[in-house]
């Protein structure tokens, strides 16, 4: 709601500033006001069919048709200049009252007179009067330099770039493991932001193209306020089951960004986090950076715990409501593999899309991530031992982070609610560890809990309804994925969008291994 009232009133102000100019103009000021018939007359007024309007209906082309219809009307009023087309882009109502305040005149539909210029040069030419033609061309109002020509032409393309990747698709790259045997350390992924529903910005301030990190400076990319509320228009598809989604980190709002990797605010309370880096963060040697929800880092992860669903996880495998779940095709574990005599055969195991990266020093003992059929090949090399290394140890940072309560683990976990919007839960102290962060983050209440009593906005809450949906998501790679049993559950304020496919892989994540040609254009996260 709170960005329909934004885009309302920007609307408003936008046709009282074109009161004056339709009136400098001869037409009627109050036509301005009118929805629709305000662009017909903008058309009119700047030389184009009166039919161009309806490109306004188009969602994504609209954008660039109301940017060109702001820019051609300041030029029928003899604005010209590099600066007054800029002007009219990055906030139109400015100049259109600018303009309307003055005394200046409307010269005419400036690409009519624009072609007439033009017209008179060629058949200034065509007569052979080359000298006339020289001059209108010096004198023309028209001319654009060399160097605004090459500046246009840059900020047209950086503008198409940076709205194509805000709005429709963007490119990624899979910097973990957490997603293997499925998505590789490498692949660079295309992922749609129209299937889910295009989710305006909402951090407005940034520099185009840009994440969150100015490469080689070490700073943000972006100012955080001001800032619009979350809006997210229909989509093509609702997340399904099973999905590959990529999706802001939940925990990423307020983080220390080191060289290897990010760390949350909440690893390092959980002591999650090297030594090393843990020192640098108590001594205040690293900056704490707080992030708005768009410019949290990207992960990838699959879909598998959908709103309303009981999931639990028993010996490695997932139960959606008391059921198995299915298992991704090369879904992985992390297993101990020990050659009976001699050494492990590392160029077979490669040739068998193993990832050596993890592999331990003694050349006959090696600890890999691997999926069933990798495991059955192994085995059958004969004389090999291969054993699962079961994560059944519960730890701090195994959600809801209370360890001496849930002895839960990697393997062991569960069950546990994902939440839907509008139902409602039990609220206690016992059930408040897993909906705490929802309730006062995602949601944005201020809960606090005195006497053993629990108080949203003030007032004592026995339950409480979401607003929101949430979702469960693991990696495939089960033993070398921070996921929801880490951070839990992912807004659909998060969501991002659904990978489409792989347009690039590299081996390992490095050119210099060589390229993994049969990857590209592959499916993206199929099962």
């Amino acid at each position: 709601m709170a960005i329909l009232i934004f885009l309302l009133v920007s609307y408003v102000l936008f046709s009282i500033s074109m009161m004056k100019l339709f009136e400098k103009a001869g037409e009627a000021g109050w036509k301005a006001l009118v929805p629709g018939l305000n662009f017909i007359v903008m058309c009119e007024l700047v030389g184009r069919n009166p039919a161009h309007a309806l490109w306004l209906l188009v969602p994504i082309v609209n954008i660039f048709i109301f940017v060109g219809l702001c820019i051609d009307l300041v030029r029928s009023f003899g604005y010209l200049k590099l600066r007054h087309s800029a002007m009219a882009v990055i906030y139109a109502p400015a100049i259109f009252l600018y303009i309307g305040s003055r005394g200046d005149k409307y010269l005419g539909p400036t690409l009519e007179l624009e072609r007439e210029y033009t017209g008179k040069i060629k058949a200034a030419i065509e007569a052979g009067k080359e000298r006339e033609a020289q001059r209108l061309i010096k004198k023309s109002p028209y001319h654009k330099s060399a160097t605004r020509e090459w500046v246009e032409a840059i900020v047209f393309a950086v503008f198409a770039a940076a709205f194509i990747r805000m709005f429709l698709i963007e490119a990624y790259t899979i910097p973990t493991s957490s997603m293997e045997g499925t998505l590789k350390v490498g692949d660079f992924l295309f992922v749609s932001k129209v299937h889910y529903g295009i989710r305006t910005p909402q951090t407005i301030i940034m520099v185009p193209l840009l994440h969150n990190r100015i490469p080689g400076l070490n700073v943000e990319s972006y100012i955080a306020r001001p800032s619009l509320p979350y809006y997210r228009l229909p989509g093509l598809q609702e997340v399904e089951r099973y999905d590959p989604v990529v999706f802001n980190y939940p925990e990423g709002d307020s983080v220390y960004v080191f060289p290897e990797r990010t760390y949350s605010i909440y690893d390092y309370r959980r002591g999650a986090i090297t030594p090393q880096r843990y020192n640098q963060i108590k001594s205040g040697r690293a900056r704490l950076i707080v992030r708005p929800v768009d410019k949290e880092d990207h992960y990838i992860k699959r879909c598998i715990g959908m709103p309303g669903d009981s999931l639990q996880v028993i010996d490695r495998q997932v139960y959606i409501n008391g059921k198995p779940a299915r298992n991704p095709r090369r879904m992985q574990f992390r297993y101990r593999v020990t050659a009976g005599s001699g050494s492990l055969n590392l160029k077979q195991l490669e040739e068998w899309d193993v990832n050596l990266s993890p592999t331990e020093a003694n050349p006959a003992t090696g600890v890999f991530h691997l999926d069933s059929m990798q495991v059955e090949k192994i085995k059958s090399l004969g004389n090999v031992t291969v054993e699962v290394m079961a994560q059944n140890a519960p730890a701090p940072n195994i959600f809801p982070h209370e360890e001496r309560k849930y002895l839960w683990s990697m393997d062991n976990f569960g069950p546990i609610y994902v939440p839907q919007k509008g139902a409602t839960v039990k609220l206690d102290m016992e059930s408040l560890p897993f909906y705490r962060r929802i309730i006062d983050v995602y949601e944005g209440n201020d809960l606090e809990v005195k006497d053993g009593k629990i108080f949203i906005n003030g007032e004592e809450a026995d339950s409480y309804t979401f607003s929101m949906n949430y979702y469960w998501m693991m990696g495939d790679n089960r033993h070398n994925s921070e996921d929801s049993r880490v951070w839990g559950f992912v807004p659909e304020d998060h969501i991002v969008g659904k990978p489409l496919f792989i347009w690039f892989s590299t081996k390992n994540g490095n050119i210099a291994n060589g390229i993994n040609w049969d990857r590209i254009f592959m499916k993206a996260g199929e099962m």
